[in-house]
């Protein structure tokens, strides 16, 4: 049963069109995970479907008496609150079950002002009351940012029992497996519905993006031949005819798909001399808590360094040691002369929002040396999907995470040879994800992380760092599932956890090979029926008459109106559904008719370019 439709919605913010006639229903028993690149309305959708924004033209239709319960990106709280009067407003027979979710989140004092909590800190109090609030719809906007593997983990498990329906945004892909039963993707102002989780989306959307281009070369077929048609002069004199005239004004009207960007970053090469980064008995506390107890590292020239651990456990703080920010206690690091850190914040710095985008780069740098030559702060920006009116705006016009994306590129366009990133992973978008993680990869230099991506850690780390807890940690090799896969093999053995013994453990990080299918294409020598069709122009190297089988020239002629009269029934099967668009079971029935009419169509068109070129052939070989 639908419970809330949205249909044909548009929305547009200054010269930005965010969606253009977007249709979507979401509907009892789905968990839905919204994806898209930054800026392309992830959070605008959320805002509309709590109504808490309009769009400009369409509507949002909500079923009678549908709760909804919203985790906004950057969640706001009443001036003076404390976690306990905040937890208090919940009702009162949840607020113990809100006190439980803190707990699981790692927030203990309770009569802390929320106005001096972290931002973290604030995300997890709101998440741990929104979870307890009664709803059937339940809206979340990036749920796991901050969030520990641990917490992350627990999170799961909830929204998967959660029997209300969940439309979110995040950017973690295994979560995206673990959760949802479909993925909404925004696209150029579309919405496209994939009934999978995340691995299998990959596969749907390549089954689309290429169903489009064949679409796109039929159109294109069809068009050449409707215009060597109308070329001949052939004059609108009956009703056919007139059909023929208007559908090849459609198709010379159509549009191509429209491909996505993609963030483009080639790796930049800065020599490292021999001596890297060395941490020599390297230890820090806080108080009487101690993160970082003697520990002692050597890393290699392009080495790639995952740490994990829970929140608070004195990650972010060894990474400020390593970057010169924080000193130790005790113990010395040690930094080579041509190492060039840089260094990207978890927390996104205070900006010059009203700086254009482009001056922010050029400060930086007014060109990059890359391995495709020198480019200029203008290039890199459109590698990054900023366009030129973007480049040319302020900065407070982008959105969180495309101002984090600008941020990234300012760290690349230093040209440095050593990266150490504290969860780059928030707040950016998944085809950015994807194309940093390849950088990584290709990266010559080092590459040091802490990051809570699980799928992040497997694509890029080759050695993971746990941290204990007690300021000890403990190494593994390879990637976030050879981490897992090692401790489970301890545990069952009963081994110790120690450094030594963990990273024998680790099975590394090789790569899968598999055989690809021996094909040859086509039909297995035997031709397409085109190929086989006796009217083929050339046959023992002998010329055939070409022309129409009796049934072939009747449905010639009949075939126009045919494809007309289905065409028309879907503008009806359209308005049918705009009526009943609160009538789920009729809804459902005109939808199941509306797809069969749709192949209809699709079968119909297919045998019209078939017929069409025959009558072109048969047409030139009379006149041959």
């Amino acid at each position: 049963m639908n419970i809330l439709n949205i249909e044909h919605v548009s929305k547009i913010y200054g010269e930005k069109t965010i969606f253009d006639d977007a249709s979507f229903g979401i509907h009892e028993g789905e968990k839905i995970g919204i994806i898209g690149i930054n800026g392309t309305g992830k959070t605008t959708l959320l805002r509309m479907a709590a109504g808490l924004e309009e769009p400009d033209e369409g509507q949002i239709i909500r079923q009678n008496g549908l709760r909804i319960a919203y985790l906004p990106q950057n969640p706001e709280f009443p001036e003076g609150a404390t976690i306990q009067s905040y937890i208090e407003d919940a009702e009162s027979e949840n607020s113990w079950m809100v006190q439980s979710n803190l707990t699981r989140l790692g927030i203990m004092e309770y009569d802390t002002p929320i106005a001096h909590l972290s931002g973290g800190q604030k995300k997890k109090v709101a998440l741990a009351k929104i979870l307890e609030t009664p709803a059937d719809l339940l809206l979340l906007d990036e749920p796991t940012n901050h969030l520990d593997n641990e917490m992350i983990t627990w999170l799961e498990d909830y929204l998967r029992g959660f029997r209300g329906v969940v439309l979110m945004v995040t950017h973690d892909r295994y979560f995206l497996d673990r959760v949802t039963n479909k993925i909404l993707e925004i696209s150029h102002g579309k919405m496209y519905g994939y009934e999978a989780n995340y691995s299998k989306f990959l596969e749907l959307k390549a089954e689309r993006e290429e169903m489009e281009l064949a679409s796109e070369r039929k159109r294109q077929s069809i068009l050449r031949i409707e215009l060597e048609w109308a070329k001949r002069g052939c004059r609108a004199r009956t009703t056919k005819q007139r059909a023929r005239l208007e559908r090849l004004e459609a198709l010379k009207n159509g549009q191509a798909p429209v491909q996505d960007q993609n963030v483009e970053l080639d790796s930049v090469e800065t020599r490292m001399g021999r001596k890297t980064i060395e941490l020599h008995h390297i230890s820090k506390s806080y108080g009487e808590k101690k993160l970082v107890e003697d520990f002692d590292y050597i890393f290699l020239k392009n080495q790639k360094v995952g740490f994990i651990g829970p929140n608070g456990c004195g990650k972010s703080t060894l990474l400020k040691m390593i970057a010169g920010i924080v000193e130790p206690d005790s113990g010395t690091v040690e930094i080579g002369e041509t190492v060039r850190i840089a260094y990207f914040a978890q927390e996104l710095p205070e900006l010059d929002t009203r700086q254009r985008v482009i001056d922010y780069v050029k400060d930086i740098g007014e060109y990059v040396q890359t391995r495709d030559g020198r480019i200029t702060a203008s290039q890199m920006l459109e590698r990054f999907l900023f366009t030129p009116d973007m480049q040319y705006a302020p900065i407070e016009k982008l959105s969180g995470g495309e101002k984090k994306r600008l941020y990234l590129l300012g760290i690349l366009q230093s040209n440095p040879n050593c990266l150490i990133l504290d969860e780059s992973n928030n707040d950016l978008d998944i085809p950015t994800l994807t194309i940093l993680e390849d950088y990584l990869n290709a990266f010559s230099g080092i590459v040091i992380t802490v990051s809570h991506d699980r799928y992040f850690l497997d694509n890029v780390a080759d050695r993971i760092f746990e941290f204990s807890g007690d300021g000890t940690l403990t190494q593994y090799e390879g990637g976030y599932t050879d981490y897992l896969e090692a401790k489970q093999r301890m545990e069952n053995s009963g081994a110790g956890t120690g450094g030594a013994g963990a990273a024998a453990a680790g099975s590394g990080a090789g790569g899968k090979s598999g055989k690809g299918k021996n094909s040859s294409g086509g039909q297995n020598g035997n031709g397409s029926p085109e190929e086989k069709d006796s009217r083929s122009t050339w046959k023992q190297n002998r010329p055939v008459k070409l022309k129409f089988t009796f049934k072939e020239q009747r449905e010639f002629e009949t075939i126009d109106d045919e494809i007309a009269a289905l065409e028309q029934k879907l503008e009806d099967l359209d308005g049918e559904m705009m009526a009943n668009a609160t009538n789920s079971m009729k809804l459902s029935e005109l939808t199941a008719e509306k797809e069969k009419t749709e192949k209809e169509l699709e079968e119909k068109m297919d045998r019209w370019v078939y017929l069409n070129d025959l009558a072109e052939r048969i047409e030139a070989q009379k006149n041959a």
